[in-house]
């Protein structure tokens, strides 16, 4: 008799779709992720006659397509193994794969800094060994090498005639508080304007105005301290930051067809509001009007040409579902099983041992605690837990778990001074916040002590192993995915875009603050580690590299700590949803074995899925 699909399994196999991308002049013509196939491959959705073709078929998997303009073609970036080193493709819409050809000619693989794609031109960043730089082609002609420099630059936008194009760069020396330049492309791509709001201040591009002619350019800056929106008018120079009373981070997600008002994105503590802008509001006091939604946390957001504002959204215990505003209707859901529910999050706040409040989310099995507990770091640093669906919390849950999400220092959404607190002071902080968290949980009767479990990937992996290290008596067991684990071999091979982020959290690079980077590298501490310790590590990633993580691995058995290592064919993370699946369950009995869960269901950790 077959076994039938556990619940945390269904949550990974049901088919998910992100949110879609349409073309700008034919917005029926629509670019879709989704992992229907069991791998996230992209998908042409011609709307209008109901047509779905997949247009990827790629082994690793794909994440970032969009549309050309005009709706006649399909942009996806090509990366072999995972690396995130590859290229662009452009192939037909509705075409097959013998028409794919490098969206534009003589550019080199390399890593990613951005694309523009507009009618007759196309911009193109790319970050490699020497640095980054942005090509530049004509209605198909090969491109050419506009600009270079060492240090960060994104490609974020074109003007609606194509003339103007807008970059983020950090060629001021500070990769984590970009500046904003504009080139006239008509010039040779020259700068034609600029701007940057100081030391400690950053900017990012929302976008230009869809009306051709118009010179407006939407910016998000941080002079608040807090992140809001601004228009900068390129016609007259002339900048407007726009105030607004709400708590919290403002960003801008779209404009409006007609240029008249603005989508702005407000996140606060955790969960997520759309509003309207009225851009003749923006030189008054003039507040913004909620956009009609549910509660939760919105993975996505755009405005059609026809003023219908569309939104991804969801809750920790509901699965994510694209809407559109002002009614309760679907669109974009791929068809299968839909994933169960799972238990909600409840909002929790806690101090740490300076005094500060931390925010999280914390979810509890059913029954009463205390529980196993699981402290789930999240990565980044430079990211935040939010009210959002996520399979690999609902399977711990599943399992007896409690999981603990802590928005540590360093995270965003609690403003610009708390986010940068670790620039300088890297690893401690998120580390003493996790432990805050767990002891307060304790403290409430939610966690069992004895029961800890910190865990967690990419920074979230190395504030893991940096913990285990640090608090040696603290958990029962840990679980690290695609970790930093030795950071001076990890700046050597990680991408050139994480260096120059290193260099400006670290205050320099290791040649120049080499003891920073020792102190804070997990591998200083591991003769200290007591904790049996899962590593999950990803043979081709660029951000977290292998051979630091080896350096870790070895260390381990050279001291003969208890550990696992479980490797695969990919980079950070895996796309395959078989994969993502093995991954889990490989955590599960790990932890599991160390743990020894009491409040787990009756044959809750059963899977159909082999650990390896």
């Amino acid at each position: 008799m077959a076994t039938e699909m556990p619940a945390w399994e269904q949550r990974f196999r049901a088919p998910f779709a992100l949110f879609p991308t349409w073309a700008r002049e034919a917005p029926d013509r629509l670019t879709v992720i989704s992992n229907e196939t069991g791998v996230y491959q992209v998908f042409a959705w011609d709307r209008a006659r109901d047509i779905r073709r997949q247009v990827t078929d790629h082994p690793i998997g794909v994440v970032h397509a969009f549309p050309t303009p005009d709706g006649e073609g399909v942009v996806w970036f090509h990366d072999e193994t995972g690396s995130e080193i590859g290229h662009w493709v452009l192939e037909s819409f509705h075409g097959d794969a013998r028409e794919r050809r490098a969206l534009v000619e003589g550019v080199p693989d390399a890593w990613s800094a951005g694309v523009a794609v507009g009618d007759h031109v196309t911009a193109v960043g790319l970050g490699d060994e020497d640095g980054f730089s942005i090509w530049l082609a004509r209605d198909g002609h090969p491109a050419e090498r506009i600009h270079g420099d060492p240090q960060v630059i994104h490609v974020a936008d074109l003007s609606r005639d194509e003339t103007l194009l807008a970059i983020e760069h950090a060629e001021h020396g500070d990769a984590i508080h970009l500046a904003v330049r504009v080139m006239d492309l008509e010039r040779g791509g020259e700068s034609a304007s600029e701007q940057w709001d100081g030391d400690g201040l950053g900017l990012s591009v929302a976008g230009f105005s869809p009306v051709r002619g118009d010179r407006r350019l939407a910016l998000v800056h941080e002079r608040e301290g807090v992140d809001r929106p601004a228009l900068w008018d390129l016609a007259t120079g002339e900048r407007t930051d726009i105030p607004l009373d709400l708590p919290g981070d403002v960003s801008v997600a779209d404009w409006w067809p007609d240029g008249s008002a603005l989508l702005l994105v407000h996140d606060h503590e955790g969960r997520t509001e759309l509003f309207r802008l009225p851009v003749e509001a923006t030189r008054a006091t003039g507040q913004p009007v909620r956009v009609d939604h549910p509660a939760g946390s919105i993975a996505g957001a755009g405005v059609r040409p026809d003023g219908a504002v569309w939104f991804q959204i969801s809750n920790g215990a509901s699965p994510p579902t694209t809407r559109i505003a002002g009614n309760d209707e679907i669109v974009n859901q791929p068809d299968g099983l839909r994933a169960p529910d799972g238990q909600p999050y409840r909002s929790w706040w806690f101090t740490n041992p300076n005094g500060e409040r931390i925010h999280g989310f914390v979810v509890t099995p059913p029954g009463e605690g205390p529980f196993p507990t699981v402290m789930y770091v999240h990565g980044g640093p430079t990211w935040a837990y939010t009210d959002t669906f996520m399979p690999v919390v609902q399977a711990w849950v599943d399992h007896g778990y409690a999981v603990g999400m802590v928005n540590y220092r360093g995270s965003t959404g609690y403003g610009t001074v708390f986010r940068d607190a670790l620039i300088g002071d890297p690893g401690f902080p998120e580390c003493q916040d996790v432990l805050a968290g767990l002891d307060d949980l304790v403290a409430q009767g939610i966690a069992d002590p004895a029961r800890a479990v910190v865990a967690g990937g990419s920074w979230g992996g190395y504030v893991t192993l940096l913990s285990i290290g640090l608090y040696p008596d603290r958990y029962a067991a840990a679980s690290a995915a695609v970790p930093v684990a030795d950071y001076i071999s990890a700046y050597e091979d990680e991408s050139s875009e994480l260096q120059a982020f290193d260099r400006s959290l670290f205050l320099g690079s290791p040649a120049e603050n080499r003891d920073l980077y020792v102190e804070r590298s997990p591998l200083t501490y591991i003769d200290e580690v007591r904790t049996p310790v899962l590593i999950l590590a990803g043979d081709h990633d660029s951000r977290c590299p292998i051979r630091q993580i080896l350096n870790y691995v070895d260390a381990l058995g050279a001291r003969g700590l208890p550990h696992e290592v479980y490797r695969f064919e990919a980079g950070h993370g895996s796309l395959v949803v078989d994969e993502r699946i093995r991954q889990m369950s490989a955590q599960l009995a790990f932890v599991g074995t160390h743990v020894q869960s009491s409040s787990a269901p009756d044959g809750a950790e059963q899977t159909s899925a082999a650990v390896p």
